[in-house]
């Protein structure tokens, strides 16, 4: 792979730091669904937590119209910054449902969605700090991939049995949008490893 040739080093440092605040977002939801209680303080947590995703976009998004010579192409920047902050985002929104539901009992589905967003979370750490290295990124891009894949098939089942077995017909559009949203994360999740393979090709 030929190199890229850092113009401004601390778009990278911007970069991890966003993701370590998306690593911070997701555990806090695994941890909000692996033991539900306090759930208005770990949801108040995670909505912390968006917030500074949003001061961590808005600085990124401030230095790239600041900036001349970028390591990469500006276009790609701003996407990266944009789609990292959008998987805080539906990290957030599902948070927010939980709250303004008054969901006392999430499905066994949505600890599984949230440990799924952990997981490409920490993948997306993992090829964030390989923009500098130049390491290859494609393999934990492959991995951020197979495993959104995996939250569409658990969401889907999720939803089917939801239909099948939920008698209340509240009860079913509350847990059911508490699911899709999660999904979304897990979509948006793709999104930023999409843009990273773009700046792989762009690079090779």
């Amino acid at each position: 792979m030929v190199r890229l040739i850092p113009r401004d080093t601390s778009f990278f440092s911007m970069f991890s730091e966003m993701s370590s605040n998306l690593i911070a977002g997701a555990r806090t939801m695994v941890d909000l669904f692996a033991d539900y209680r306090d759930v208005e303080s770990k949801v108040e947590e995670i909505r912390r937590i968006e917030h500074v995703g949003d001061d961590l976009t808005h600085a990124i998004l401030t230095k790239l119209n600041q900036t001349f010579i970028t390591p990469l192409d500006r276009e790609d920047i701003h996407r990266l910054a944009s789609s990292f902050d959008d998987v805080l985002d539906f990290i957030n929104a599902a948070g927010a449902r939980i709250i303004m539901y008054h969901i006392t009992k999430p499905p066994p589905a949505a600890g599984e969605l949230a440990k799924i967003i952990l997981l490409q979370s920490q993948e997306l750490q993992k090829a964030v700090a390989l923009l500098r290295k130049n390491g290859d990124m494609l393999a934990h891009c492959v991995e951020i991939n197979r495993l959104e894949n995996e939250a569409d098939q658990i969401s889907r089942y999720a939803i089917a049995k939801l239909f099948e077995n939920e008698k209340d017909p509240i009860t079913l559009i509350k847990t059911k949008e508490l699911i899709e949203f999660l999904e979304m994360a897990t979509d948006r999740a793709e999104d930023v490893a999409d843009v990273l393979e773009t700046v792989v090709l762009k690079n090779a």
